[in-house]
């Protein structure tokens, strides 16, 4: 038993509200809180704050709702704006991740006397040595490992997750078994201020611009086709690209300043280097010297062998066993040892 406070953020899943229930069931003195990002279906709608709610009314612990919708817009909708116009195709639960989740949340709980924070991440936190690390979870469908990279030692210091242990089915089976109202709620899929995927008619309606038509060009600089606006495509996509070629043909890159869109054979894909920019180190301290690893280059990524080797502080060179495909700037990349993250960044252009 724990006499330490605990502030859960509870989304209105099942995830988060079995959470809070293991966090309870250890002793912890826990409550749960709900965070308001954005204004609709989800990030904190009022159903959500109300499923929520229930679930902490269940447990028999206080609920608060947290209004952090200008924090959001800073740190996450600003920057996956500026990330696509850049020609870059950003990861914004990362961003907010670390900037609203684990920064704004945890130092609002801190402020209200928690002195801790915890979510419903399928992942795990444990010390190695002097240094705190994310770890896979026992569900490796389920694993978030990814897009928790960027945490400091700060954070991970002042986080659990309690669900690391356990898997999807598991976790429904503990909300049902205890009567929460989310046992069966779907899991929300998509970016969560753009719910119904079309991040163009997002961002267009946001700045109020539309994005103008441009070339296609092939890797010689030639024109053959033209484009509906560069922020629609990202690298390595085949369908959507509006005209036919007579064969298959992909985007390898696009060049924002003239705003053209480079197509050609899949094989121009495939890259056994990939340049990394600011680095968060995890499981070390930092690089001082190339180091064998396996890396991961997008969520749904299996992990390959690699080496990292170090350009300076926060920059890094991945060397990949094999080439893979379509390495994309903006996107993250993260590298493990085994199941502990050992750094990641994001991916930038040679």
């Amino acid at each position: 038993m724990t006499s330490e406070k605990v502030l859960v953020g509870m989304s209105g899943g099942v995830d988060s509200s079995a959470a809070a229930l293991l966090l309870l069931n250890a002793g912890y003195n826990t409550a749960g809180v709900t965070l308001r990002l954005w204004e609709g279906e989800k990030c904190g709608s009022s159903r959500d704050a109300d499923d929520a709610a229930a679930v902490c009314e269940k447990l028999g612990i206080s609920h608060f709702v947290l209004d952090f919708k200008n924090q959001f817009e800073r740190a996450v909708i600003d920057k996956f704006i500026a990330e696509y116009r850049a020609g870059n195709t950003p990861n914004p639960c990362i961003e907010c991740n670390k900037h609203i989740k684990f920064g704004e949340m945890l130092n609002a709980a801190i402020n209200m006397g928690y002195q801790k924070i915890a979510t419903g991440h399928y992942a795990a936190i444990k010390k190695q040595g002097d240094r705190f690390v994310v770890v896979k979870p026992k569900d490796k469908a389920k694993d978030q490992s990814y897009v928790l990279y960027g945490l400091t030692q700060h954070q991970l210091a002042h986080t659990i997750m309690p669900l690391g242990e356990f898997t999807k089915a598991e976790v429904r089976e503990m909300a049902e078994q205890n009567g929460l109202i989310t046992a069966h709620k779907s899991d929300s899929q998509d970016i969560c201020f753009v719910p119904d995927g079309d991040y163009t008619e997002f961002i267009s309606n946001w700045l109020n611009i539309t994005f103008p038509d441009g070339d296609y060009v092939d890797v010689n600089g030639k024109v053959i086709g033209r484009h509906k606006g560069m922020i629609r495509y990202t690298i390595g996509q085949r369908k959507g690209l509006g005209m036919g070629f007579g064969r298959p043909i992909f985007v390898l890159d696009k060049i924002p300043a003239e705003n053209k869109v480079i197509l050609g054979d899949e094989d121009a894909l495939f890259k056994k280097r990939v340049l990394v920019k600011n680095v968060n180190f995890m499981g070390i301290n930092g690089l001082t010297a190339p180091i064998n690893c396996k890396g991961k280059l997008r969520y749904r990524h299996t992990e390959q062998p690699c080496r990292i080797i170090p350009l300076d502080e926060t920059t890094l060179l991945a060397e990949f066993n094999e080439p893979q495909r379509a390495p994309t700037h903006g996107q993250a990349a993260v590298f493990y040892d085994g199941d502990t993250v050992i750094c990641g960044g994001e991916i930038e252009k040679e």
